[in-house]
């Protein structure tokens, strides 16, 4: 961007913690999409039952496990608290009416 005196400045246009944590979730969940793309195009564009499953379990193994070796590995007498709790909250809620919705 150049600004009035002739000079040019770079100009941040994104997040980098948003980027990384992007680019993390679509590595790790590319292989479920995948295979969901695969499927959707072999039974002409209707959703199946693998699919779906994949994507939810996947995503459910990713939360709860990650969760709990991270409170395992919290050294006795330190105590973590979460930041951003309405954050914490919003993603335990849609991934509470994800799973529920599979089962549905």
């Amino acid at each position: 961007q150049k600004i009035s005196n002739g000079r040019t400045v770079a100009v941040k246009v994104w997040n980098d913690t948003v980027a990384n944590l992007t680019l993390m979730a679509l590595g790790s969940s590319a292989p479920e999409i995948l295979l969901s793309i695969i499927e959707l195009f072999s039974a002409e564009m209707y959703a199946g039952e693998l699919g779906p499953s994949t994507i939810v379990g996947s995503a459910a193994f990713n939360l709860l496990v990650i969760i709990a070796v991270c409170v395992y590995v919290i050294p006795d007498g330190e105590r973590r608290t979460i930041k951003q709790p309405v954050v914490f909250g919003i993603t335990a809620t849609f991934s509470v009416f994800a799973y529920l919705w599979l089962i549905i």
